[in-house]
Parts: structure tokens; sequence; C-alpha cells
């Protein structure tokens, strides 16, 4: 099958009743991939930090403004949150702070956390997930088959 294909930069989602493969690259930030098995179409975010505090502009760069946004979508498009499986990637740690302790924020944990929560509030069962570690991903979403390819990137070092 020929795929149309979307690139998905940070702070955003897209969702599509056409068949589509989806790539983005994470790092801490992580994407949630939402598969309606009824209708066979898909959509995926990608956020960067777990919750918006109502500081600036709700946008989904947060996970619980980027999952909310998701799920809005995919019902508009014809889907019930019943139908509705999901499959969660990112959330590595790949900063430590200085002396090589533990991250003192822990963005990737409290990104997958809000992904988990946020899900269970919905009903919507997380079927897979590759989350946490030191490295990034390479993610690809197939919007017709829920199908998710992911690979880990190489560690550089400077």
């Amino acid at each position: 099958m020929e795929y149309s294909q979307h690139f998905l930069y940070p702070s955003s989602f897209f969702a599509s009743k056409d068949p589509y493969v989806v790539k983005t690259v994470l790092g801490s930030c992580v994407a949630v991939c939402l598969w309606d098995k009824e209708l066979k179409i898909g959509g995926i975010n990608h956020y960067m930090l777990p919750t918006w505090t109502g500081n600036d502009l709700a946008s989904p760069k947060y996970g619980n403004i980027a999952i909310d946004k998701l799920i809005e979508k995919m019902r508009y498009m014809g889907s019930r949150l019943e139908d509705l499986q999901a499959k969660v990637f990112g959330g590595g740690e790949l900063l430590e702070a200085v002396g090589g302790g533990p991250s003192a924020t822990q963005i990737g944990e409290r990104n997958i956390r809000i992904a988990s929560m946020m899900l269970e509030e919905y009903h919507i069962p997380i079927i897979s997930s590759c989350t946490g570690g030191k490295r990034g991903r390479k993610i690809l979403f197939f919007t017709d088959t829920g199908e998710v390819r992911h690979k880990y990137l190489e560690k550089r070092t400077i």
C-alpha cells in the first residue's frame, strides 16, 4: 500500500481517516498513539511537558492538553471511546543532573505518568508501550492499522 507521510513535530498532534505513516523522534517527550479498532483510523500526539499550569497558552506542548485534543479529534472523526486503544512511547531520561545523579525534574517519567493517568480516566487501554530508559526513539505510526515500528537512537558522545 502507498502511504502518505507526515512528520510530527513536538507540541503537535495528527489524526486521519486516510492511511498515513506518521514519523516522529522522541527523547523525554512522549507520543500517545490512538487507534480505533472498528473504524481503522488513528491519531498520534507528541508532547514535551506533562501538565499545563495555566501560565501560557494551553497548547499540545503539554500532555494533558495533547491527550485531550487527540481524543477530541478522534471523536470528531467518529470514534467511540470504547473502540479506542493506545500505544505509548518515549519518556526517556536523556539528561542527567550535574554530578551524574538523577535528573531533578524527571520530565520523561512525569510525561509517562500523565499518559497512563489520563488514558485510565478515559478507560482507553494501553495495549503496548516502550517508555523510559536512557536513549531516544524514532517511531513510525500507521494510522490505518495501528501498527507502530520503533527503534532506539544511538547514543552520541561529544
